[in-house]
């Protein structure tokens, strides 16, 4: 198994650490805030056997994945021997750029540098670096001990090699890597989010629906099917001959819709009191964390019944 280190110990690098962790490596937590990585480490201490209890350790129990973890007060002791690094610090392109300065610096040459950034692409923090080559996003859907799916986004750069070992590294954890062949703003999974949420505002905004029956249409409707098979799977077998069956039938319906979709509305502007207030009559603002865990526990939940459905019926 493979060291790892942890550059960022938020509610994303903590989460990196069980995921890394449960796949067998020896992780290192270091962050720039001193009380972070200690308030990580008692996080993952809590979720453990909750995660154990739905058997989402790889077999581990929750005194071997902590043994697995540690915390590091210095960044290159933290780095020693590392053959991945993971950085999960504030989303700014100037704290990423001075980061990965270091982190080149410092880890062993062989190490990947990766950033859980979500949306700022690779070139624009790693073009400086001598080793820049060895550089990439490794963006999670968060949680990642719970989501597998994270996106791998080379620079212009960025050896393939060190992308198909991330992508090896990654599957070998658990995770469901997202390959993209070039970088795009957005990556591939905020690209599909932001166009489903241009949508929903649209639909809130302009009085068709309230925001809570748009939530109803995702979650039990579209996401029923979603949280097993993807958008082209979907439509393939939504048609007796496949996806072209699919498109001859279908497409012209879409086609008619596309225009109406291409109106933007201020996600700020007055639709953002609507929603807002809806939210907060069914789920008023102190409540936000304790919902937050609840979400992690139906997660652990559908991740545990996943896994014995592939098990029972197949992937």
């Amino acid at each position: 198994m493979a060291r790892v280190a942890i550059i960022g110990t938020g509610l994303v690098g903590r989460a990196w650490a069980i995921s890394y962790a449960r796949a067998g490596h020896e992780v290192a937590l270091w962050d720039e805030s001193a009380q972070a990585p200690e308030q990580a480490l008692a996080f993952i201490r809590a979720a453990a056997p909750e995660l154990a209890a739905h058997d989402l350790l790889g077999g581990a129990t929750p005194q071997a994945l902590l043994a697995r973890i540690r915390i590091e007060r210095e960044l290159g002791a933290a780095l020693a021997g590392a053959a991945h690094v993971q950085e999960s610090a504030p989303e700014q392109v100037k704290v990423k750029r001075e980061l990965f300065t270091r982190l080149d610096q410092l880890a062993p040459t062989e190490a990947v540098l990766a950033s859980s950034t979500s949306a700022i692409l690779p070139s624009l923090f790693t073009e400086h670096l001598a080793s820049r080559q060895r550089c990439l996003v490794v963006h999670p859907i968060n949680p990642p001990y719970l989501v597998p799916a994270a996106e791998v986004v080379p620079a212009p750069w960025t050896a393939r090699e060190i992308v198909e070992r991330t992508r090896d590294f990654l599957l070998a954890a658990g995770h469901a890597p997202i390959v993209m062949k070039r970088e795009l703003t957005g990556f591939v999974m905020n690209r599909m989010q932001g166009a489903l949420l241009e949508e929903a505002f649209r639909l809130v905004a302009d009085g068709y629906a309230s925001a809570e029956d748009v939530d109803i249409g995702i979650r039990e409707g579209l996401a029923l099917r979603w949280s097993f098979m993807g958008p082209f799977e979907t439509i393939d077998l939504n048609a007796p001959g496949g996806v072209r069956d699919y498109v001859e039938r279908y497409q012209g319906i879409y086609e008619e819709l596309f225009p109406q979709m291409r109106r933007r509305v201020d996600w700020a502007g007055g639709v953002l009191d609507t929603i807002e207030r809806e939210r907060r009559e069914k789920l008023p603002r102190d409540k936000l964390g304790a919902r937050s865990l609840w979400r992690d526990r139906r997660l652990m939940a559908l991740a545990a019944h996943k896994r014995r459905a592939s098990k029972d019926i197949g992937d």
